[in-house]
C-alpha cells in the first residue's frame, strides 16, 4: 500500500494564522509536530510504504525542512505550479506509480487533519483494503455525530456484496443547512466526507478516464512532459494549466457505481475552521481555549490564540480572537466559516496579509519584517547552518547588514569576506552581493534597507543553489 499525501491547500479558513505562503498543514496547530508530520508518522507501521507527496511547487522547502527535522522519508515529492483539485493530483500520482509497474492500493490523505486513535485509523484500514482489492472504490466516512453544515454528506446504504463493516453510497449530499443536517444525523444513514480514499491505482485510472477523459488525456500528457530530478517531480504548467479543477468526488465518486464507505471512528478533525481547533483543544473551568500571553475575565467557551502581544478579553462568550504580528481577527464561533469571505476581500484589495507572514520562510531560513517607512525597511534575517541565499543585485535600494550572532560570509562585487558578532556592512547600490553561512550555528542578521524603491521585484539574480528562476525571483519575497 502506498500513501499518497496531498498537501496543497492554503487553508484561508484559518486565516491569519495560516497563509498561502505558509499554510494551516505546516503549522503546529494541535501539538509539538506540525499537521504535515503528524500524518506522515502516522502511517509508520507494517506494510505502509513510505508515501508520495503533492504540494505546490512554493512548498518545496517547507516540505524538505519540515521531513528533514523529524527524519522522515518520502519516496516521491510531485510538485504542482498551482492547485488543480484532489482528482489530478492524484490521477499524475497513479500515471506515475502504475507506468513503473506498480499497481499498488492507494491510500488517499490530505494533509492537514487530525486522527486521535492510531489503532481505529488501522483497524478502519483493514477492513478498507479488503473492499478495495476487490476493486470496490473506498471513502472513509466519519459518522455523523452533530448537524455540521461545514462538510459534505453521504447517505449509504446496506449491500450484502460487500465485505463485512462495508456498506454502499447511495448518494452524496453537499453542505446543508441545520434543519436538513439535524434530519441526517438523526436517519443514522448518514457520514461525513473526510476526504480520504483507498483503491488500486489502475483501479482509479480506469474510472477517471471513463468519467472525466480531459482529466485523463491532460495528466497524462503533464506527466509525460514534466522534469524529472531523482524523486522530485515538477509537474509541466503549461499543459497543467489546461487542466480541469476537479475533486475525486466529483469526478469519480459520485459517478462510479463501485463507491463504498467504511465508517471511521477515530477522532478525525479536518481542523477546517478555528471552531473545529477549539473542539481538538483541553478547555479550562469556563470551557476557553487560550494560547500565548492571554488574560480572560468572565468568559466563556472562547478560543484566544495569542501570538506575541499581551491579548486581554472581559465578558465574551463563544468568541474566537486570533493575534499575530500583522492582524488580528475576532469572529463569533458560530460565523468562523465565513472567515475565507474576509480573505477572499483582502485578496481583492491585493493585501499581502493573505500571502505571507511577517516572519517569511525561505529554503535558505527566514525573514521576519521589523519595521518600514517610506524609504526604509528593517528586517531580522536568519540564515540555517551552511545555507546561501543567491547572487543578486539591487537597482534602486543599499543595504546595511549587522550581524547579530553567528558567522556571515559576504560576498560584495569581487570582494569576499567574513562578519562576526557585532560587525557590519554596507551593500551599495547595484553591488552584486550574496550572504552565507559558512558556521554551524544559525547567522542572525539586522538588514536595513533604504532607497527610493524598496519593492522586492527589484532583484536581479545570477546565480542560485535552490534552481529557483530569475522570473520566479520577483514573485518571491527576499532571496
Amino acid at each position: 500500500m502506498i500513501p499518497v499525501i496531498l498537501s496543497g491547500g492554503s487553508g484561508s479558513r484559518l486565516w491569519p494564522l495560516s497563509r498561502k505562503q505558509y499554510p494551516k498543514q505546516f503549522l503546529a496547530l494541535t501539538g509539538k509536530d506540525t499537521l504535515f508530520q503528524q500524518t506522515i508518522k502516522r502511517l509508520q507501521f507494517d506494510g505502509m510504504q513510505a508515501p508520495v507527496l503533492v504540494c505546490n511547487k512554493e512548498h518545496r522547502f517547507i516540505v524538505q525542512e519540515q521531513l528533514k527535522t523529524q527524519q522522515l522519508t518520502t519516496q516521491a515529492l510531485l510538485l504542482e505550479p498551482f492547485g488543480r483539485n484532489t482528482a489530478p493530483a492524484v490521477a499524475i500520482a497513479a500515471m506515475k506509480l502504475v507506468g513503473e509497474g506498480r499497481d499498488d492500493l492507494l491510500l488517499i490523505l490530505p494533509a492537514d487533519h487530525v486522527i486521535d486513535d492510531q489503532q481505529a485509523f488501522q483497524n478502519a484500514l483493514k477492513v478498507a483494503t479488503t473492499a478495495a482489492e476487490k476493486g470496490e472504490m473506498v471513502l472513509f466516512g466519519i459518522p455523523a455525530s452533530r448537524p455540521e453544515t461545514g462538510y459534505g454528506y453521504i447517505k449509504s446504504v446496506a449491500d450484502d456484496e460487500l465485505p463485512e463493516g462495508v456498506v454502499r453510497v447511495e448518494r452524496f449530499v453537499e453542505k446543508p443547512d441545520e434543519a436538513r443536517a439535524r434530519e441526517f444525523v438523526a436517519s443514522g444513514e448518514y457520514f461525513w466526507n473526510s476526504g480520504m480514499f483507498l483503491f488500486r491505482a489502475s483501479r482509479f485510472l480506469e474510472e477517471l478516464k471513463v468519467h472525466d477523459a480531459d482529466i485523463y488525456d491532460t495528466c497524462l500528457l503533464a506527466l509525460e512532459r514534466s522534469k524529472i530530478e531523482g524523486d522530485q517531480i515538477t509537474i509541466d504548467a503549461a499543459t497543467f494549466a489546461c487542466c480541469p479543477d476537479n475533486s475525486i468526488d466529483y469526478t469519480v465518486m459520485e459517478k462510479t457505481t463501485r463507491a463504498c464507505v467504511v465508517p471511521l471512528n477515530a477522532g478525525w478533525n479536518d481542523v477546517g475552521s478555528w471552531s473545529s481547533i477549539w473542539d481538538v483543544h483541553n478547555k479550562d473551568e469556563n470551557g476557553n481555549v487560550i494560547k500565548g500571553d492571554v488574560v480572560v475575565h468572565d468568559s466563556h467557551n472562547c478560543l484566544v490564540h495569542g501570538n506575541g502581544k499581551l491579548v486581554s478579553i472581559i465578558g465574551l462568550e463563544d468568541i474566537v480572537v486570533v493575534e499575530t504580528k500583522d492582524a488580528m481577527m475576532i469572529a463569533h464561533k458560530d460565523r468562523v466559516q465565513d472567515v475565507k469571505k474576509v480573505v477572499n476581500q483582502l485578496d481583492a484589495q491585493g493585501r499581502s496579509e493573505t500571502q505571507n507572514h511577517c516572519q517569511v520562510y525561505r529554503p535558505w531560513g527566514s525573514y521576519d519584517s521589523v519595521d518600514m517607512g517610506g524609504r526604509f525597511q528593517v528586517k531580522r534575517i536568519t540564515v540555517n547552518p551552511g545555507a546561501t541565499l543567491s547572487l543578486q543585485m539591487h537597482h534602486h535600494r543599499a543595504e546595511h547588514w549587522i550581524v547579530v550572532s553567528g558567522t556571515a560570509e559576504v560576498t560584495c562585487d569581487d570582494k569576499v569576506f567574513l562578519l562576526t558578532e557585532n560587525q557590519s556592512t554596507y551593500i551599495p547600490m547595484t553591488a552584486v552581493h550574496r550572504l552565507s553561512n559558512p558556521g554551524k550555528i544559525p547567522l542572525e542578521i539586522i538588514e536595513v534597507q533604504s532607497g527610493g524603491y524598496l519593492g522586492e521585484d527589484d532583484i536581479e539574480r545570477f546565480e542560485d543553489v535552490y534552481g529557483r528562476s530569475d522570473v520566479a525571483a520577483r514573485a518571491l519575497a527576499t532571496n
